[in-house]
């Protein structure tokens, strides 16, 4: 009788250890829990925050870049397209893509608006770019022949719009372009410039030399 109670104690006692050892399991379980919790919580708060700054920052660099696009092509198309950006999350990322309207009806700008259109956007977007750009750098845009797609009786229109965005905003343009009409400002006509021997290794490596 003893031998069956001493048996019977020591079960008892094996049991209890084993309840608390259990409950201290779960004890350190359920705080793990509730930690991950926590900070699952805490990741998706800065994730919604970071979305809203996401968010803000995208419309307003929308409004700035589709003021100045619109504005250029207002100033030259008698007709204009509204220039829009649409922003679309795929694969967990951003995606721009940019769009011209007319009467509501978005427009492929390669194949529908012509490459007047295009050329001026792109000018546009250069622009600003340019204006955005932090820390901000020298207001300078180089273009080699950047309007050979408008029509004849667009040029008059686009050089003015060159003179105007100088002007307001304090921009160097260094165009190379044989079209006389869009010839302002400054001009440097190459034809006019004394001929030089064209260069070869030679010569290049004797001058890099002259100068060391």
């Amino acid at each position: 009788m003893n031998e069956k109670l001493s048996k019977w104690r020591h079960d008892v006692s094996r049991l209890k250890a084993a309840a608390i050892a259990a409950k201290t399991e779960y004890s350190a379980a359920r705080k793990s829990v509730e930690e991950a919790q926590s900070r699952l919580s805490a990741i998706e708060e800065a994730r919604a925050i970071a979305q809203a700054v996401a968010q803000t920052l995208q419309e307003q660099a929308h409004t700035a870049i589709s003021a100045v696009v619109s504005r250029c092509l207002s100033a030259v198309f008698a007709e204009p397209y509204e220039f829009k950006i649409i922003f679309e999350q795929k694969r967990g990322r951003t995606e721009a893509k940019m769009i011209f309207e007319r009467d509501g009806h978005a427009v492929d700008p390669l194949t529908a608006s012509g490459g007047g259109v295009v050329d001026l956007a792109a000018l546009a977007l250069r622009l600003a770019c340019l204006q955005l750009r932090q820390p901000a750098h020298r207001p300078v845009l180089v273009f080699d022949e950047p309007f050979k797609s408008p029509s004849p009786h667009y040029r008059e229109r686009v050089k003015t719009l060159l003179e105007t965005l100088a002007a307001e905003m304090g921009v160097q343009f260094i165009m190379v372009t044989n079209i006389m009409e869009l010839v302002t400002g400054n001009v440097v006509d190459l034809d006019t410039l004394p001929a030089k021997p064209k260069a070869t290794a030679t010569s290049v490596l004797r001058r890099l030399k002259e100068k060391d």
